[in-house]
């Protein structure tokens, strides 16, 4: 009786009912009472209808419904039938054995060719004859200020300086033998030409051009 799916229409009227009452008399008691006893009030209220209504006035309808479920349950599904099983199928005949061959014998492997000597090429020095064609002296007006070339800094502007370079358009104009050269010559710089692409950069600037290097040397941040 006490579950939700066991209570039957009237039963869950009366329920209905009691909650109404409940919160309607604890409403009202609410205004001469504490709010903690108009609470309690409207509970005893809402109980006590829903089970004085429950009892007295569903008992009847509750045992008729209780008769009704006993009934149904009683009731047995009608028998379903076993399939019957299929026969088993007749077991194949073992196949006769085969005689097996006699395995060939393995090719005997070859000799494995032996490794040819490794050549190592060594590095060819550029010689003199690759040197770039350097001036005595800078020409009228003074030297360029190399250090505008990024990987150039005084020390080595003074070493190229020494080799006879001094201008932008000296060093645009190497070839790829001269740069080769240039890179093996350079003690303590080796591979600077190459590596900082000093051509390019003195491209732009014996065009009269600058790069981002240059600015940032003649602003004074480098240097």
């Amino acid at each position: 009786m006490f579950g939700i799916k066991n209570l039957t229409i009237c039963q869950a009227f009366w329920w209905a009912a009691g909650l109404g009452a409940g919160c309607l008399a604890g409403w009202v008691a609410s205004y001469y009472v504490l709010w903690l006893a108009a609470i309690i009030i409207g509970i005893a209220i809402g109980l006590l209808v829903a089970l004085v209504g429950g009892f007295l006035l569903c008992w009847g309808e509750s045992a008729d419904d209780l008769a009704v479920r006993k009934a149904a349950a009683g009731k047995q599904a009608p028998p379903t039938t076993k399939p019957v099983p299929a026969p088993a199928p007749a077991p194949a005949p073992e196949p006769e054995p085969v005689a097996l061959a006699e395995p060939e014998p393995a090719p005997e492997p070859e000799p494995e060719p032996e490794p040819e000597p490794e050549v190592v090429v060594q590095p060819v020095s550029p010689g003199e004859e690759s040197k770039p064609q350097g001036l005595d002296g800078p020409r009228d007006g003074g030297a360029d200020d190399l250090k505008q070339i990024k990987g150039v800094g005084p020390k080595l502007e003074k070493m190229l300086n020494s080799m006879g370079f001094y201008h932008f358009d000296q060093i645009a104009g190497w070839s790829a033998t001269e740069v080769a050269w240039v890179d093996e010559n350079l003690q303590g710089f080796k591979g600077r030409v190459t590596r900082d692409n000093w051509i390019d950069q003195s491209k732009i600037l014996a065009a009269g051009g600058d790069t981002e290097f240059s600015k940032r040397v003649e602003g004074g941040d480098v240097y």
